[in-house]
């Protein structure tokens, strides 16, 4: 069974340790980063879908 996720936060250092740890748990990156404005907020939000194989959790 294929797993998906879906990463979102803020672009911001935290973000790219999230998606490093994911990588280095076996998941792999699964198309482009999405990238959107908050104008409420003022900050970029990063989105990246990540997928592995294996059993449901």
């Amino acid at each position: 069974m294929r797993r998906y996720r879906f990463l979102t936060g803020p672009d911001d250092r935290s973000f790219c340790d999230r998606v490093t740890e994911a990588l280095n748990d076996g998941w792999e990156l699964y198309g482009s980063p999405q990238l959107t404005f908050d104008p409420i907020k003022g900050r970029v939000i990063c989105g990246q879908a990540i997928t592995r194989e294996g059993a449901a959790e």
